[in-house]
């Protein structure tokens, strides 16, 4: 039988009140309290507390506090990844991301979901990966939706909604973000 974490990171349906789960939560969040609040200059003590938090982080990685992430252990990185100010990943499901990425301040990354279902959702939450390939350039307020992919060498503009999955070398705009340019 699987445990609430191990369906959780599968996507399936799972308990967020698990208290593995809810230990796993809290343990972030004093990391992210150290992160943005006590450790907030660029000092080898807050890359330490990142790559506690980020464990999975490969190669440079950098955020600008405040950062704010729901466990940090399931954020993958490849190397030269960049978050500006104010941004947020809900990572109940693997968050996949190339290297050479830069994301904008106040975007804003969802694998979390819940049943619309109202029974379900009373007790219940799921998520769905999320993956962004290399050079990709998420910009400011952008918000990349659970069970996206955005292919390398795209740019999401400012204040797009990703719903949908974006081909790689695209420029995609709006809500729901679109694709309305090819960077080829």
């Amino acid at each position: 039988m699987k445990s609430e974490k191990e369906k959780m990171i599968a996507g399936e349906l799972y308990d967020a009140s698990d208290p593995q789960l809810r230990a796993d939560m809290l343990r972030a969040k004093k990391l992210l309290h150290r992160l943005n609040v006590t450790e907030y200059l660029v000092t080898d003590t807050a890359r330490e507390v990142l790559r506690e938090l980020v464990p999975h982080a490969k190669g440079r990685f950098y955020v600008e506090p405040p950062f704010h992430c729901d466990y940090g252990y399931n954020i993958f990185t490849e190397g030269n990844v960049y978050f500006n100010v104010n941004c947020v990943v809900l990572d109940v499901c693997p968050v996949r991301i190339g290297a050479n990425v830069m994301v904008g301040p106040s975007a804003q990354i969802y694998t979390a979901t819940h049943p619309l279902d109202k029974i379900h959702r009373r007790s219940e939450e799921y998520g769905k990966p999320v993956v962004i390939g290399d050079d990709c350039w998420i910009g400011g307020g952008a918000i990349i939706c659970p069970g996206v992919t955005i292919g390398s060498g795209s740019v999401i503009a400012a204040g797009a909604v990703v719903t949908k999955d974006i081909p790689a070398n695209s420029l995609a705009a709006g809500n729901p973000a679109r694709v309305i340019r090819n960077l080829s």
